[in-house]
């Protein structure tokens, strides 16, 4: 799997094909085109341009397990003395504590196409359980104390906690040195969301969509708009954890759907429409996006002290 696969924000794309599209519809770039790359695996997907201005997956995994392992200290210092490092919600969970899985394999939907033909749009089973929390579940004492709810000494050694509590203590020796937390996590988000809708109306990608729309037709497939269209579609009937009961049709459709962007290369064209985009932008901004990467580095660093 790619790195640019991996972004923890990655990107979504929502396109709209050509009306009217068809046999006569004008062929998109071709592989091998000036800036397109010919993308037959996920592993062939560049790096976009974004990328460097945003944490990975395991990145933000190192994150994650940083922040929980100070608020974890922070417990115990409490007197939670056996304060899990991964717990679950509170006990007993309830509806608003479901995991829903909402990560997508490329930005543009399926791309693997061992995975589409076992699972459709949809993934193993097990895979739900392997990422939820491995401790157990909160007390309510534990809970208030984590996200300073508390009003009271209400802690095993009778002190209060901090105001954001020790989720948020963590937080902020995590985020020590970094300038701008609210620009380092939602500049790249923002001006990509905006670049995203750029993208769906240039040339080249309604054409690569309305080819690949063709394709999936011809293999046996409804008509969709784009891929993220057949990705989304309410037929697959996810339930709240976002899995697929990976119907016959389904199955069929993501298939079809992962053969057409292969054959008619059509990640490539997108991305070469993408990083065109992502490129101007960030030399428009190069301020921001300089003082980005410099928090993101900051915070790199803070992790590593706490991780090694």
């Amino acid at each position: 799997m790619s790195s640019h696969t991996r972004r923890w924000a990655a990107a979504l794309l929502t396109a709209v094909a050509v009306a009217g599209c068809g046999s006569g519809a004008e062929a998109p770039a071709s592989p091998g085109a000036k800036g397109v790359p010919e993308v037959k695996e996920e592993k062939d997907l560049p790096d976009l341009p974004l990328d460097r201005y945003r944490f990975d997956t395991e990145e933000s995994r190192r994150f994650g397990k940083a922040q929980r392992f100070l608020a974890q200290r922070c417990m115990i210092r409490l007197g939670f003395t056996d304060f899990p490092a991964d717990p679950k919600p509170l006990a007993p969970s309830t509806p608003a504590t479901t995991l829903v899985v909402t990560a997508l394999p490329t930005s543009l939907g399926a791309f693997d196409l061992d995975q589409a033909k076992r699972w459709g749009y949809g993934w193993e089973p097990r895979l739900r359980k392997s990422l939820e929390p491995t401790g157990r579940a909160m007390t309510q004492a534990e809970f208030a104390a984590l996200y300073g709810m508390s009003s009271t000494g209400a802690t095993p050694k009778g002190s209060k906690p901090s105001e954001r509590g020790c989720s948020g203590r963590a937080n902020n020796q995590l985020l020590k040195g970094v300038a701008d937390s609210r620009r380092m996590w939602t500049l790249p988000a923002t001006h990509d969301a905006d670049l995203q809708k750029a993208v769906k109306k240039d040339r080249q990608v309604r054409r690569a969509f309305a080819t690949w729309s063709k394709c999936v037709v011809d293999k046996g497939g409804k008509r969709f708009a784009d891929p993220m269209a057949a990705y989304g579609d309410k037929g697959w009937r996810r339930g709240k954890d976002g899995n697929t009961p990976h119907t016959r049709r389904e199955v069929a459709t993501a298939v079809a759907d992962v053969e057409c962007k292969r054959e008619q290369n059509t990640l490539g064209v997108w991305w070469a429409a993408l990083a065109k985009r992502q490129r101007s932008d960030i030399q428009r901004n190069k301020h921001e996006y300089d003082m980005v990467r410099r928090d993101l580095d900051v915070l790199r660093g803070n992790i590593r002290k706490v991780l090694g």
